[in-house]
């Protein structure tokens, strides 16, 4: 039996921004993982899955040695937000409000993965196991065994579930969740883009309230052969999202030309997928030896792109309170729950807030609502300390 201060489950964005961080802090960690991301090349078509990742998230990675490893392959900086129902009344967010040069990068998950995965090869006290996943932990007195579907065993002073939603450690370790479905889909279709008229680059990524949900585009990088491309999301009730996901792509693009804002311009479709929108967040983030951070803490609405930065987040006070207090000290987890649990649950009230306030029809909320959204325009240092928050500045 081979013996970890730290085994982790999951070696997505978050498990493995965590491996790198223990491994850093002399910590022996083996991190188990069902497979690992694909290589890298110019020429691949963007994921569907990407992330607006906020300085805070770029300045973990960098502490990391990772973010480097990231920037070489694709991001998109942007450097402006944009929401609004009514197009009279819209709020702007933009980087020199704050004094920065950007607000942050859209980068595929799988290439933040593999950044950070790219890191491990300089930790000799890291172990990677992969393929494997976990079968079963068995709770002793100071330390959990730790089953893997291989038949090997681990034993851990701390076993660290990081394996998604349906976390299987959050499972075995007896936390419980409160959660809901919000009865809606959120489709994803990349796109290839015009060129812009002034030969600029796309930099602003907007969100539109419509009934039914937002309609969301984020920039994205240009490909090998110079086509500029951008994600577009679409929520909606899950009878339309599967019927839209029944269509060609000429189809599809019709129905986005018919229902997004004007401002798209014309588009090609590319690529499409769809996943339910729901809610959870565990009880307590550790138990019995366990501790959850990223989704197997909590999933969100992602209306402003907050998952993976809520999940850094989580990494970088972890990462603080092991080094603070100790692997021996339960205080440290503790500490890390006490800061985590609080900021996760209001980013996901507020967002949940957004969500339902716009995502209807009703006239008097409509005017409220459009009313709101003209005033934060010109909120001015509130603005400001709004925009500071979700970057985690």
């Amino acid at each position: 039996m081979s013996k970890f201060d730290v085994v982790i489950i999951g070696g997505g964005m978050v498990g493995a921004a965590l491996a790198v961080g223990l491994a850093k802090q002399k910590k022996t960690v083996a991190l188990v993982e069902g497979k690992p991301p694909l290589p890298f090349a110019p020429s691949q078509p963007m994921d569907l899955r990407v992330s607006a990742i906020s300085k805070a998230s770029v300045d973990l990675l960098s502490q990391l040695g990772a973010w480097q490893s990231v920037e070489d392959k694709r991001v998109t900086p942007y450097l402006g937000l944009e929401t609004w129902e009514h197009p009279e009344c819209r709020t702007r967010f933009h980087a020199h409000d704050i004094n920065l040069d950007k607000l942050g990068y859209m980068v595929e998950n799988r290439l933040l993965q593999l950044g950070l995965w790219e890191q491990f090869d300089a930790y000799p006290n890291l172990t990677i196991m992969c393929p494997n996943s976990l079968d079963r932990l068995e709770f002793l007195t100071e330390s959990t065994k730790v089953y893997l579907d291989s038949g090997e065993c681990l034993e851990a002073l701390w076993v660290v579930g990081a394996d998604g939603a349906n976390s299987k450690v959050r499972q075995q370790a007896n936390i419980g969740i409160t959660a809901w479905d919000y009865r809606q889909r959120c489709m994803l279709i990349n796109v290839a883009l015009p060129d812009l008229v002034d030969g600029s680059q796309r930099d602003v990524t907007w969100q539109w309230f419509t009934p039914s949900g937002p309609r969301s585009f984020l920039p994205l990088a240009k490909t090998s052969d110079g086509v500029q491309q951008g994600s577009l999301v679409w929520y909606d009730s899950s009878k339309r999202i599967k019927q839209l996901q029944s269509l060609s792509p000429e189809a599809l693009r019709q129905e986005v030309l018919t229902h997004f804002p004007k401002e798209l311009g014309d588009v090609t479709v590319l690529q499409a997928g769809s996943f339910p929108l729901t809610r959870r967040h565990a009880q307590q983030y550790f138990a019995n030896r366990c501790v959850l951070v990223g989704d197997s803490a909590h999933t969100i609405n992602p209306l402003a792109g907050q998952g993976v930065n809520l999940g850094f987040k989580d990494v970088a006070v972890l990462l603080d309170t092991i080094a603070d207090k100790g692997l021996d000290s339960e205080q440290a987890f503790v500490d890390y729950q006490k800061q985590r649990r609080t900021d996760n649950l209001l980013m996901q009230s507020g967002m949940d807030f957004f969500y339902k306030t716009f995502s209807n029809d009703i006239p008097p909320l409509k005017l409220l609502r459009n009313v709101a959204l003209k005033a934060a325009e010109h909120s001015g240092e509130i603005k400001k300390q709004v925009l500071k928050y979700a970057l985690g500045l």
